[in-house]
């Protein structure tokens, strides 16, 4: 048995190694990605039952279970030089002069790549497996962060082909523009400050002690150059390109060939406005002349080779004028300045404002009202100002000044110790209840359909809604009197509030909007406590030394549970009936021993609901059909797992089914 089951992990690490490299490197997926999740789900049940046959390289080992305590320094076999700037086509000119004389001969060509905005990264393989990957540092010595690379699924755990017995691949990692997107949504939703540009969030992302929130946060990498290797693969530069491709590593595509510096420059043209297409984000082009052995004899400046040359574009750029500087506040009550702008265009959209991040970042530009200023778009997504015309400000036009006070309920603010953010540090900040409020209904918290900003705004500014459990007193009257508000809506509001009632522990934890508590740490203290009273009680030691908490969020829990106005607003909501527990000794066991699969979207459960309703009534779950599946639970346009089911002869049954099965 034991042979059969090592043939079929073998099996299927290939064909998720082979789909991986489809995705992620050569952006040809042959399977969907329910397809992907089924195989991948197989291969770590297998494991799981087999430890023993688990290998470094499974694509089951790219994410650390547990944060390390810090960056370790590692130095490069072959430094990681800078590379010199030009952004002129004369420039670009007289650096071939200078390739010429020192070469003293005409006789070589070049090679054009993209410059990815990104981060450097150096990747070391011993006999095809990944070892190490270090960020540049300061060129001599970079951060050992192997355990976040390993969660980029464009870079692979293990080579194909006939691959040196030590291989360092050179390359960047980089954002693409629609993580970047995605991840300031999740930011804003978190009352979190947003990243300037997707260079900074994947600097940020590769810089974190814990592997799963680096997995979450959708990086790529490109290969672009060698280091070290055991032994010579290449003559030329587009050789080794191809070599690196042959051994499943991800290079760019938009590589082209050029035989003098005139042709160069007609590429660089090209890109200038071409980039824009791109799903990531370019700062420039880099040159590089092709032959490998005219390296040595051009050598490098101490900080730079001279065989090649960085051409950076100029950003996109408009003028327009401050026309005043608002002061919101956030969530976690952040105070960010925000400029608004005489309306003008840039990149293709009207620019009307741009956060101004922080005070700090107002007093570095020193930007008042009425300036004319120079705005560009950072990453090509995000609007900001870079520069203050002075010489155009008018006599007498005001510094401006951090408020002492909220701009919206005129309570104390405090600076972060050790940092750059003023908050308001009232518990009764209405611009931050609203921001609390939307995140208490969110999709991901406590679910309230039909209770969107418009409501909320109402709510908070007609004195209606003062904490989270006032919503739980709100009737069809009430939200009628709204404006824009019927009877029928005023209902819909009503019905989704009854039934956020019934939401877990774990939403409840994640939508009274503790700082820095998410759902996943929500679901931690959940399962370990129980309930919201055993939490209360929990010293700030407890907390901890709880698995995956730690010192700052358990002092952010400790902290919460110490403030009179949370205590109150805690114990309204238990009054209201919001008391959800999560104890083994209350969980049933009618579910015991069945595996579950869910397709389709159901009509009373989310699915985080109905997978938490399985576990809790002792089942499993699984993400693919199997002749050990107990039920296929379908819904409204069930996937390709209905097929496989009925295949298979699993039996198939609906909510209704399913709630008899489980009592209800």
């Amino acid at each position: 048995m034991k042979p059969a089951i090592e043939q079929k992990i073998k099996s299927l690490r290939e064909q998720t190694r082979k789909h991986d490299l489809l995705y992620y490197v050569q952006n040809k997926p042959e399977i969907s990605d329910k397809q992907y999740d089924e195989l991948f789900s197989q291969l770590k049940k297998l494991e799981t039952e087999h430890p023993e046959l688990i290998t470094p390289d499974s694509p089951t080992q790219r994410v650390s279970e547990q944060p390390i305590e810090g960056f370790k320094q590692v130095t490069h076999a072959i430094p990681m030089l800078s590379i010199d700037n030009t952004y002129s086509a004369e420039e670009l000119r007289a650096f071939d002069k200078k390739v010429a004389k020192i070469l003293e001969t005409k006789n070589y060509s070049y090679v054009v790549e993209l410059k990815i905005d990104g981060l450097a990264m150096s990747l070391r393989y011993e006999k095809g497996l990944l070892v190490l990957g270090a960020t540049r540092g300061d060129g001599e010595k970079g951060d050992d962060v192997t355990h976040n690379i390993k969660t980029i699924r464009a870079i692979p755990l293990s080579l194909d082909g006939n691959v040196p017995d030590v291989l360092e691949v050179r390359g960047e990692v980089y954002m693409p523009k629609k993580a970047f997107a995605k991840l300031n949504e999740e930011e804003e939703k978190q009352g979190e400050s947003l990243f300037a540009n997707p260079r900074n969030a994947a600097a940020g992302s590769l810089r974190q002690l814990d592997a799963r929130i680096t997995a979450k946060r959708n990086l790529s990498f490109f290969a672009y150059a060698m280091g070290k290797t055991s032994r010579k693969i290449a003559k030329t530069h587009c050789e080794s390109l191809e070599k690196l491709k042959e051994y499943g590593l991800p290079v760019n595509s938009n590589i082209t060939k050029a035989k003098d510096i005139e042709q160069v420059i007609e590429i660089c043209n090209k890109w200038e406005k071409k980039r824009f297409e791109l799903d990531y984000q370019i700062d420039g082009l880099v040159i590089k002349i092709d032959q490998l052995d005219h390296y040595e004899i051009l050598g490098t400046t101490g900080r730079a080779p001279r065989w090649c040359m960085s051409y950076k574009f100029a950003a996109e750029q408009a003028k327009t004028k401050v026309l005043s500087i608002d002061v919101q506040v956030g969530k976690t009550g952040i105070l960010t300045p925000v400029a608004n702008f005489e309306p003008v265009l840039l990149a293709g959209t009207t620019v009307k404002r741009a956060s101004l991040h922080n005070f700090d970042e107002i007093d570095r530009l020193d930007v008042r009202v009425g300036d004319t200023v120079i705005i560009e778009k950072a990453g090509e997504i995000i609007p900001q100002v870079v520069e203050v015309k002075k010489e155009f400000r008018k006599t007498g036009a005001k510094s401006f000044s951090p408020p002492a006070k909220c701009p919206q309920c005129g309570a104390k603010v405090e600076k972060d110790e050790d940092g750059v953010y003023i908050r308001c540090i009232s518990s009764n900040c209405p611009a931050q209840f609203k921001e609390k409020l939307r995140y208490f209904a969110g999709r991901d918290q406590m679910d309230i359909e039909n209770l969107g900003p418009a409501i909320i705004d109402q709510l908070v500014d007609k004195k209606i809604v003062g904490d989270f459990a006032d919503l739980y007193s709100l009737d069809v009257k009430t939200l009628a009197e709204l404006e824009r508000m019927a009877e029928k809506s005023a209902q819909n509001v009503v019905d989704g509030i009854e039934k956020s009632r019934t939401q877990t522990l774990d939403r409840l934890i994640a939508a009274l909007g503790i700082r820095h508590i998410g759902i996943q740490n929500a679901e931690i203290l959940a399962q370990h406590f129980g309930s919201i009273d055993e939490i209360r009680k929990a010293t700030a030691e407890e907390l901890s030394h709880i698995d995956q908490i730690g010192p700052v969020l358990a002092k952010s829990i400790y902290e919460y549970f110490r403030d009179s106005n949370n205590l109150k607003i805690v114990d309204k909501l238990i009054a209201a009936g919001l008391n959800p527990q999560y104890t083994k000794s209350q969980q049933s066991d009618k579910l015991a021993g069945k595996t579950f699969v869910v397709t389709g979207t159901l009509a009373n459960f989310s699915r985080s609901q109905i997978e938490q309703t399985i576990k809790e009534n002792g089942g499993k779950l699984s993400s693919s059909v199997s002749k050990k599946t107990a039920y296929v639970l379908a819904g409204a346009e069930p996937g390709s797992k209905l097929d496989k089911a009925q295949q298979l002869g699993v039996k198939i049954i609906n909510e209704e089914q399913f709630m008899k099965l489980i009592g209800k």
